[in-house]
């Protein structure tokens, strides 16, 4: 009886241990499985469990999950006998592959005797924000499948961040500076601003994470600009004018050489000039300065046309570069004198007779020439914003095109440099535009 007693007490014995060791193993086991597991993009754009997700490379790396959703790099790795945590910045600001990166130069730093967390906050040469922008493009364009968009990421920086704080060393760029970039061209173009914001926020993510610049991001939304500028979704639309789309910009203008008679000469020259319609119906000819062959080959261009200041919207004069292609289309008058584009009656054309212009071409056409946002047809002045999105969307100098749209910007500084017109550069910006329009690109 007794020997069949401690025959059962020992398989309980047993079975209760295997239970409490299988458990353990098998809770250990799927924990090690989730730790161990090498993260990929796929899984980190999905709904990930809040809480750290390890990386198989060995350096301590892990995403840190919040239950709100965002995401966070962290590494732990051992210095000194001690364990220290290091942030490596926000995901996706901070791609997988540039965390790996990081990750493992901070491991061999510790590896040579080099504490990680005090180096990359050891005061060295602060980087400015374009040499940040070269170091972090790479990177941040090998996860860009698509050509045109990897352009526009350069294109945005280049034409409204760089010029504001390209200059600056990151470590000392607040949120100030950030909100002077964002600012004018917030209402405007808040799709453009939101896009811009968020890769002034990426770029300065990478400087965080490198040790290039102190945690945190200014550059960050929530509880940052947030308070400084009105949500985009709240921003109350403004009437902006209709404009020409790009992919439609040629097809327009070759129906527009069709046409005869002022009003197409005069849409013509606006359109090649980017000119405000009123500078362009009373354009004088006595306001035109050809140079003699010697002049225009040395410069490349013909001529200049003096606006006065009366009849600029900043009351400023303005010069503009003649370039051949728009003396061509000048000399076909046959008057030279007075008004340069007159009504039947001798005055000057009325707006009307440009935007009716235009009006007719939409009509005619059987596609239509329609502002994308508003779904309106493009008017003459709309046609400055199409003129805008090629340069950008090709890289051509923005202080060039802000010039020759007579536009103010920058710091008095600048106001103060920018006095020389950049002529000649804005000749050839004019002369390429011309080029796109004429299809000769």
């Amino acid at each position: 009886m007794s020997y069949i007693l401690l025959i059962n007490y020992a398989s309980l014995l047993l079975k209760t241990a295997t239970y409490f060791l299988y458990v353990p193993a098998f809770l250990w086991g799927r924990m090690w499985g989730r730790m161990s597991k090498k993260l990929s993009v796929q899984q980190l754009n999905s709904n990930m469990d809040a809480g750290r997700h390890y990386d198989d490379s060995g350096t301590g790396l892990h995403i840190y999950v919040r239950k709100s959703g965002s995401k966070s790099w962290s590494q732990k790795i051992r210095f000194g006998g001690k364990q220290i945590e290091l942030g490596l910045g926000n995901y996706p600001m901070v791609s997988l592959a540039e965390a790996r990166r990081v990750a493992a130069e901070n491991k061999a730093m510790a590896a040579k005797g080099t504490n990680p967390k005090l180096e990359r906050t050891k005061p060295t040469t602060i980087p400015s924000f374009r040499e940040v922008v070269e170091l972090a493009l790479p990177s941040i364009l090998d996860e860009l499948k698509n050509d045109k968009h990897r352009a526009q990421w350069r294109t945005t920086l280049e034409t409204y961040a760089l010029p504001l704080i390209g200059k600056w060393p990151v470590n000392e760029i607040t949120v100030n500076e950030v909100h002077d970039v964002l600012k004018p061209i917030w209402k405007d173009k808040t799709e453009t601003a939101s896009r811009l914001r968020g890769r002034i926020e990426r770029v300065l993510d990478y400087a965080i994470a490198t040790g290039r610049m102190p945690p945190p991001n200014p550059a960050a939304w929530q509880g940052n600009l947030s308070s400084l500028l009105p949500s985009k979704n709240k921003i109350k639309t403004t009437r902006n004018h209709p404009a020409l789309q790009l992919k439609d910009a040629q097809r327009w203008w070759n129906e527009l050489k069709q046409r005869d008679g002022t009003g197409a000469s005069a849409l013509m020259l606006l359109a090649m000039t980017a000119s405000r319609s009123g500078e362009i119906r009373g354009m004088r000819w006595e306001e035109v300065k050809l140079f003699d062959d010697a002049g225009a080959r040395k410069r490349g261009y013909v001529g200049i046309w003096t606006r006065p200041a009366a009849r600029m919207k900043a009351k400023r004069e303005h010069r503009v570069p003649i370039t051949k292609e728009m003396f061509d289309l000048l000399r076909l008058s046959k008057d030279t004198t007075g008004l340069v584009f007159k009504s039947q009656k001798l005055t000057t054309l009325s707006d009307m007779t440009l935007s009716a212009l235009m009006k007719r071409m939409h009509t005619s056409d059987e596609k239509g020439y329609i502002d994308q946002r508003s779904t309106l047809p493009a008017v003459p002045h709309g046609l400055r914003s199409t003129f805008r999105d090629w340069v950008a969307e090709t890289g051509q100098s923005r202080e060039a095109a802000e010039l020759q749209l007579a536009h103010k910007f920058g710091s008095e500084v600048e106001h103060a440099y920018y006095r020389t017109d950049l002529l000649d550069e804005r000749a050839r910006l004019l002369t390429a535009w011309f080029n796109f329009l004429e299809n000769r690109e």
